[in-house]
């Protein structure tokens, strides 16, 4: 899990892949924000590491699509939505 250091704005995890452009555009409005998140390029990861990343995600999001970004261990958004993203930290 690589950390983002910014503003707390609770707790934010990216599961994304390393060669998904909605992913990449996903964290640089992320960065754009300012604030602190968690991210994962789940396709880099091996093994158990891997297994387990991709089971946290169909934990929330049974398609398995990215990006995923869950917010306070209670909220998931999937795919690249900035109102949704806006929303989900403002609460």
């Amino acid at each position: 899990m690589n950390h983002v250091s910014g503003e707390n704005k609770g707790k934010l995890v990216l599961y994304a892949l390393s060669t998904c452009g909605w992913c990449r555009k996903t964290k640089r409005f992320l960065d754009s924000l300012g604030i602190e998140y968690y991210y994962v390029d789940v396709d880099l990861l091996q093994g158990q590491e891997r297994k387990s990343a991709l089971n946290e995600v169909r934990k929330w999001n049974p398609r398995r699509s990215f990006p995923t970004i869950v917010v306070n261990n209670q909220t998931c958004i999937t795919g690249y939505n900035e109102d949704e993203i806006l929303e989900a930290i403002e609460a």
